[in-house]
């Protein structure tokens, strides 16, 4: 049940285009993290774009205004698992929303089961309600 935060410059994308974007990801999520299909959690934010700065760390990529940040709050996936949903990302969003790969960015934070509540104040893993 990844947790995906993925945060875009304002005024860029239509909202077809982010919807776009946000079921490309979702459909990765399921077939690279075996996230269940019916589990989707996204919170998409838009920023000024002057509110974001992402300096090519030496790598040389271009940025544009067709930057794409996306944060998975997840756990249990191994560095293999990591590398294939960068690689998947990266096609899937060229291919279906036409961003480059020098726009994408990715971050997998690991949590534990203790570190999700769904509601009601319940720990669901740990109370093996999930």
């Amino acid at each position: 049940m990844p947790l995906v935060k993925i945060d875009l410059i304002k005024g860029v994308r239509t909202r077809e285009g982010i919807q776009k974007l946000s079921a490309t990801i979702q459909q990765v999520m399921i077939e690279s993290f075996s996230a269940p299909k019916q589990d989707r959690y996204q919170i998409i934010t838009q920023h000024e774009d002057y509110e974001i700065i992402c300096e090519d760390s030496g790598l040389g990529y271009s940025r544009s205004n067709q930057l794409v940040i996306i944060q998975i709050f997840q756990q249990g996936r191994d560095q293999q698992q990591k590398k294939d949903v960068y690689k998947a990302l990266q096609k899937s969003l060229h291919s279906e929303c036409g961003v480059s790969g020098d726009d994408l960015i990715v971050t997998c934070v690991e949590n534990s089961r203790a570190d999700w509540s769904f509601g009601m104040g319940e720990a669901q893993f740990l109370t093996r309600q999930l």
